[in-house]
């Protein structure tokens, strides 16, 4: 077995869980009952050991997929010699009723569809739970098989054992026959021209529910997706289809990342895909990381999804609330720190194309990171802007005051920085221009809103660390800002956030050098962007970064030099899955897809670049970062009044 391209992969979820599902047919990662529960289904991470749910012809066929026009909905269609036939994967989901319908949500149903000729399909069902550390006992009852954890039914750790229903229905019930081995089952069914039938698993049960209609549940499915969509009133008249199409498929992919209950956005739907094959770059990036919220917030709001924005406010003005030297880089996606993020290593599994180790947890999460602390205020003081019903109440304002002063005591001080190094602490450039951001937009907080602080002393400050960006983090050996203060040469992505967060003006000429020098060091011929080069902590970066070739497009609109964006853009976008999906990285040299996937920072980048080109564009390209102040904006995609999100 060998594995499939991150590419051959599409997701499918409804807003706490999700599914990868191959070009193939085969589900190869998923978990229940939340996204970063321990998998069912995990063979994107042991092609022979991780489990899986697969279907697909029994002779040789061609296989391509799409989602249905608007939708998670994923289909996949295969074709032989004699016929075609279509398997069509998605999680239930509906507006309504969400909390008394959670169970039936555990789900996916999958229907298969002869629609030409004649075809045999196979179906082939090898769950194994626990990151396939437990093995199944498998049971047949009326209309399916029951898989429940551990041997004879009994898992060890718990006295209530997972399990996992496997429905197949009339149509395939006969079909069934257990493999040698006992921990698989496998059908054949025959369709002809006109026939299908449902399958799909049910998490938590060992019955389908009595209520469920597949077909209604699909129709419930497409139209809540296409209602979540429905309000806009149109794109930009700049914006080509193109654009618009990736934008759409963007927002669907971010939904389902993001956690109904309370906001939170997973940095991807996996664990441990490598961010270079044969390299031990492997994370675990189903958690929420603070520092996404800036980006985080401009997407949902230039998408028009305010009630996505309010809870992801509400999110990270929760965690403002702790102790600013309590507060977190990374937090699970129920709020959980500490143990249970803790880094552990599942040396079972051999890993995505054979490439370990497998990580569940990431040890980043106690990290110093001071970078956090700006993020945190730049995205209360968007989300003000942005939204004309959120307001930061009394205790919300004394916890961003407690952030800011702490921030005035220990700003001065190393850390981990945004690649969360995990051997050295530097003075990480764009760690010290968060700390600015955390100053400057306190004080713009305080004073727009008449609220008290102390401003001369944030004032203050805010100057100290302006200074000591100037005079230690540019070097005229290397002709643009740099990693960290300890280096002449280290060259890193990050530094082009400097116009972008309002630290310099774009037209300085320290920011036009630096942005010469990551075309010039850090970027290919058509505008892939690696995240840095030449840094002592570590040499061997790197593969091409999709946030960072996106920081580039930003930057360059902001400098007027449109029609350069413009082009990385065009390029960046070909870089893209089939379905339109982006991973975290991509090779250059070969277009392989690379690190977890999909990946929510990769879409958000997009999001907020075809913000900056659209509005670029419908000023002939005569743009100053005022023009993106959230108070003088609009939402890229204009929505009816009597909307929601």
């Amino acid at each position: 077995m060998t594995y499939p391209p991150l590419r051959d992969y599409g997701i499918i979820g409804n807003d706490d869980r999700c599914a990868l599902v191959s070009r193939r047919g085969s589900i190869d990662w998923c978990c229940f009952p939340h996204l970063e529960s321990p998998s069912v289904f995990a063979r994107l991470l042991d092609a022979d050991r991780g489990g899986h749910f697969a279907v697909r012809p029994t002779d040789p066929h061609e296989s391509s997929h799409r989602y249905v026009d608007r939708t998670n909905v994923l289909e996949t269609t295969f074709e032989t010699t004699n016929g075609q036939a279509t398997v069509v994967d998605f999680m239930p989901i509906r507006d309504d009723e969400r909390e008394s319908t959670e169970a039936s949500q555990q789900a996916i149903y999958r229907r298969l569809e002869c629609e030409r000729g004649a075809i045999d399909l196979e179906l082939e069902f090898a769950p194994r739970f626990d990151y396939a550390r437990t093995d199944p006992t498998l049971e047949r009852v009326e209309n399916g098989v029951v898989a429940t954890a551990g041997e004879d039914g009994v898992d060890a750790d718990s006295a209530d054992p997972e399990q996992l229903f496997l429905y197949t229905g009339n149509a395939l019930d006969d079909a069934l026959e257990f493999r040698t081995s006992e921990t698989n089952v496998e059908a054949t069914v025959s369709l002809e021209a006109g026939d299908s039938c449902w399958s799909g698993v049910q998490y938590g049960a060992t019955e389908p529910l009595a209520s469920v209609d597949h077909q209604q549940a699909l129709d419930e499915t497409k139209r809540y997706w296409r209602e979540w969509l429905s309000h806009r009133d149109g794109a930009p008249e700049s914006m080509p289809e193109r654009w618009h199409e990736m934008v759409v498929r963007s927002e669907l992919a971010l939904k389902v990342l993001i956690h109904h209950e309370t906001g939170a956005i997973p940095a991807a739907a996996t664990t441990s895909v490598p961010e270079a094959v044969g390299e031990p770059r492997t994370w675990d990036y189903r958690y929420n990381w603070i520092r996404d919220a800036k980006f985080t917030v401009q997407a949902l709001h230039d998408t028009g999804h305010e009630q996505e924005a309010r809870e992801y406010f509400e999110w990270f003005s929760d965690i403002a609330q702790t102790d600013p030297a309590e507060i977190n880089p990374v937090y699970g996606l129920h709020g959980d720190t500490g143990d249970a993020l803790s880094e552990q290593t599942l040396e079972h599994l051999e890993g995505y194309r054979e490439t370990g180790p497998v990580r569940i947890g990431n040890a980043a999460a106690p990290q110093q990171q001071l970078d956090v602390y700006g993020t945190i205020v730049q995205a209360v003081y968007e989300t003000i802007q942005f939204d004309s019903e959120a307001m930061v109440t009394d205790e919300e304002w004394d916890a961003l005051c407690d952030i800011v002063e702490y921030v005035c005591e220990h700003w001065d001080e190393r850390d981990a920085g945004i690649w969360e190094f995990r051997d050295e602490r530097r003075h990480f450039l764009h760690s010290k221009l968060l700390c600015w951001v955390a100053l400057d937009r306190g004080i713009a907080l305080a004073t727009e809103n008449d609220l008290e602080a102390p401003l001369e002393t944030w004032r203050e400050e805010r100057d100290a660390v302006r200074e000591a960006i100037e005079a230690r983090g540019y070097s005229e050996r290397a002709s643009s800002f740099t990693q960290h203060f300890e280096s002449d040469e280290a060259l890193d992505a990050t530094a082009l956030l400097l116009p972008i967060y309002e630290f310099l003006p774009p037209e300085d000429d320290r920011v036009q050098a630096t942005i010469d020098a990551v075309i010039d060091r850090l970027t290919t011929d058509d505008g892939l962007v690696v995240r840095f080069v030449d840094s002592d902590i570590r040499r061997d970066e790197e593969k091409a970064f999709f946030l960072c070739s996106f920081w580039l497009i930003d930057a360059l609109v902001l400098s007027n030099r449109l029609e350069q964006a413009r082009e990385y853009f065009e390029n960046v976008l070909e870089r893209a899955s089939p379905l339109g999906l982006y991973s975290e990285k991509v090779d250059p040299e070969n277009g392989q897809l690379l690190g977890n996937f999909p990946q929510a920072f990769s879409h958000l980048g997009l999001v907020n670049s075809v913000t900056y080109l659209a509005r670029a564009l419908e000023s002939d390209g005569d743009v100053t970062p005022a023009d993106f102040d959230p108070g003088n904006v609009e939402t890229l995609f204009r929505r009816s009044e009597s909307s929601g999100s």
